[in-house]
């Protein structure tokens, strides 16, 4: 099971990554000029919205669920590339640079889920959907403390590992969603 959970990550990495570079190739990086706050209030919108979907049972607007989450897993990479380049000025990345970027913290994302897949026996696949929704939302909420802490935790970890988290959250749903269908 563990070598389906590791391609069918791939697969579902792949068509956040494609989007990725797509956008920007439309848009280039103009999120440089977003904080962390920013980053982390546009998942939370998108979080919010499959919540309420998921509560509401329709929706207005087109774009489906599978869309928010590789919004989310899309959005949380950019944070972890800001935290990363925080002190740099710098607003347009060179696409060959972007993409060593994205790829080196889907990597890391990707490890982290292992480890932890290894350890809860993979859990998650017996986990609703919307509890993945419901869980990112809450690492939003403890990036939000993070945050309104000026980053320093007591105990806790910091919002790289959170974002990590929401990454994976993210493709456990669209793992699961793509299972559906």
């Amino acid at each position: 099971m563990i070598n389906q959970t590791s391609s069918q990550y791939d697969s579902a990495i792949t068509k956040c990554r494609n989007i990725f570079i797509k956008k920007n190739k439309d848009y280039g990086t103009s999120w440089r000029v977003m904080r962390l706050s920013s980053i982390t209030d546009q998942i939370f919108i998108k979080a919010q919205r499959l919540k309420t979907i998921e509560l509401k049972g329709e929706q207005k607007i087109g774009d489906d669920e599978i869309s928010e989450y590789i919004g989310i897993v899309n959005y949380c990479v950019i944070g972890l590339i800001q935290l990363e380049l925080k002190e740099s000025t710098e607003m347009e990345l060179q696409t060959e640079l972007l993409t060593t970027l994205y790829d080196k913290y889907i990597l890391l994302t990707k490890s982290l889920m292992e480890e932890k897949n290894h350890d809860y026996g993979e859990a998650w696949r017996d986990m609703r959907v919307s509890t993945f929704t419901d869980m990112i939302l809450m690492r939003l909420l403890r990036i939000k403390q993070i945050e309104d802490s000026h980053g320093k935790t007591i105990m806790s970890e910091g919002v790289d590992a959170n974002l990590q988290d929401m990454i994976n959250y993210s493709v456990f749903a669209l793992i699961r969603l793509a299972e559906k269908n």
